[in-house]
């Protein structure tokens, strides 16, 4: 694939700020990265020196931008769009599923599979199992007893997908992820941990996508739900009854503790952890590393451990940082008041 610039300019309505409409591009690339035939993209302004000193042969950039570099500029309003637009042209082609079963895929009599679906070699889809149209069933995955699988979902290889989970139209879940694993529950009685039954199920909405490696527990009764258009990283771990709203991001080795409810359009940051039963409001952001230990209000920016407001604990940990200075001005006062010492 090669455009020209120019080309690249009518594709995403965009408008040449400076450069030669007519080179050819090639591929795509980083700021660092990039060579004289590759598209990258300025969205940050601590990259502009990557900017600056970029080989890049075009880069998208906002209408206010005002640097000269060796390349193109091509404005957009929002460049990091812009380039995933132009990106997909010139990625490889995705790998093709052919739809059938594989003669080493193992499926129960009484599966309902769509026949436009993928099944592919040694994946196991226990009785009572439903699998929509265009979706694919990776290499060695395991869907159980009376699973429903929606359409064009992509269920890469080695997932689990435990019984009756239900996962609508369009979902990934990336290789290594087990969805309707036990919930963690026990009760202490004479002395030793005695197992309480889970016997509710893992319910995805369209869109969502599931990272490698992710646990989400089924409900000890009811469902845990992961809603419409949400994006779980890799490593997180949902437990039992948790419920997650529409278009959240989970970010890397979160954990969400059993009974927890979060909103909408939430945002939580690395390696963050939420006790159970507390509430998450619609928008609220959670910092990485952050401990959450009750509940957040919709809209607020939590940070720390114990999480709080955003800005009471940036405070506080600016104020740490000055202690260093604080004792030794503390101790030079010491010094000049002899009866202090």
């Amino acid at each position: 694939m090669i455009l020209s610039v120019n080309e690249i300019v009518s594709l995403v309505g965009g408008h040449l700020l400076a450069g030669d409409g007519e080179s050819p591009i090639r591929g795509v690339a980083s700021l660092v990265e990039a060579q004289p035939s590759d598209l990258s993209f300025f969205a940050n302004p601590k990259y502009l020196p990557d900017l600056r000193s970029s080989q890049a042969g075009a880069v998208f950039v906002r209408p206010d931008v005002e640097v000269t570099i060796t390349g193109s500029l091509i404005a957009v309003e929002n460049p990091s769009l812009a380039f995933t637009s132009i990106m997909a042209r010139f990625r490889p082609e995705p790998p093709a599923w052919l739809p059938g079963i594989h003669s080493r895929a193992v499926v129960a009599d009484d599966c309902q599979i769509d026949s436009s679906a993928s099944i592919q070699p040694n994946a196991v889809i226990e009785a009572g199992a439903q699998i929509g149209p265009n979706t694919v069933i990776g290499a060695n995955s395991y869907v159980g007893h009376g699973s429903v699988i929606g359409s064009d979902c992509l269920i890469y290889p080695n997932v689990t997908v435990r019984e009756r989970s239900q996962i609508g139209n369009r979902v990934i879940i990336h290789s290594g992820a087990i969805i309707g694993s036990d919930g963690y529950g026990f009760e202490f009685t004479e002395g030793r941990h005695q197992k309480i039954p889970q016997i509710g199920i893992v319910q995805l909405d369209d869109d969502v996508e599931i990272g490698a490696n992710t646990t989400i527990d089924r409900a000890r009764f009811g469902r845990t739900w992961i809603g419409e258009g949400t994006k779980i990283d890799n490593l997180v771990q949902i437990a039992h009854n948790v419920v997650i709203g529409k278009h959240c991001l989970i970010i890397a080795q979160v954990g969400i503790s059993g009974s927890t409810q979060i909103g909408n359009h939430v945002i939580i940051a690395g390696g963050a952890g939420v006790v159970g039963h507390v509430k998450i409001g619609d928008g609220a952001i959670i910092a990485a590393k952050s401990g959450v230990s009750k509940s957040v209000p919709a809209g607020a920016k939590w940070m720390g451990y114990n999480a709080g407001p955003a800005r009471e604990m940036a405070e506080r940990l600016a104020y740490v940082s000055r202690l260093p200075k604080l004792y030794d001005r503390v101790k030079a006062l010491e010094a000049n008041l002899p009866h202090l010492q």
